[in-house]
């Protein structure tokens, strides 16, 4: 089992207009923002969960390394990142042209509900949609809260919603 140390783990979903193409418009776009992509996930398809009359999501993970900003500084890339995007948070849970979620930072735990910053994600140990993409990246990462590792975690979990590898 591997702690994360100065790695942290994007998870990324759209499930309006052109999909693959704001996945990879985020990815290139973390890129231009200096940070250091190390390894990325499959894409999946996934069924929405809670509000489910929406169109279905694409999700993957990416590992980021190197030298990276603090978490705070981090949430807040994304967060401009998504805006950029177009993403709207009028409807929360709603369709969204790009979804960028810090999931974890190093082994870091902070929750910050003010500034609206909680790590690792507290959902994301209950959600297949996020640990697929997650332990395709960092299988052995150990979860800061839980103890255990990505790849036991996502063993624990019900088959569905249906999370399948996305063609191109």
């Amino acid at each position: 089992m591997t702690k994360l140390k100065r790695q942290a783990i994007v998870g990324l979903g759209s499930n309006c207009g052109d999909r693959a193409g704001y996945l990879l418009a985020a990815i290139s776009e973390m890129m231009a923002l200096g940070l250091k992509i190390e390894r990325l996930s499959a894409i999946y398809e996934t069924e929405p969960v809670d509000y489910i009359d929406q169109p279905s999501f694409l999700n993957m993970a990416a590992l980021i390394g190197g030298r990276m900003p603090s978490p705070e500084k981090l949430l807040l890339m994304l967060l401009e990142l998504e805006s950029r995007l177009g993403r709207s948070r009028s409807v929360p849970k709603g369709p969204r042209t790009i979804d960028l979620d810090l999931l974890v930072y190093g082994d870091v735990v902070i929750s910050d509900r003010q500034a609206e910053l909680e790590i690792p994600h507290p959902r994301m140990h209950l959600r297949r949609f996020v640990m697929v993409p997650v332990v395709d990246v960092c299988p052995h990462g150990i979860h800061p809260v839980l103890g255990r590792s990505f790849e036991q975690i996502l063993f624990t979990l019900p088959l569905s919603p249906r999370v399948v590898k996305y063609r191109l």
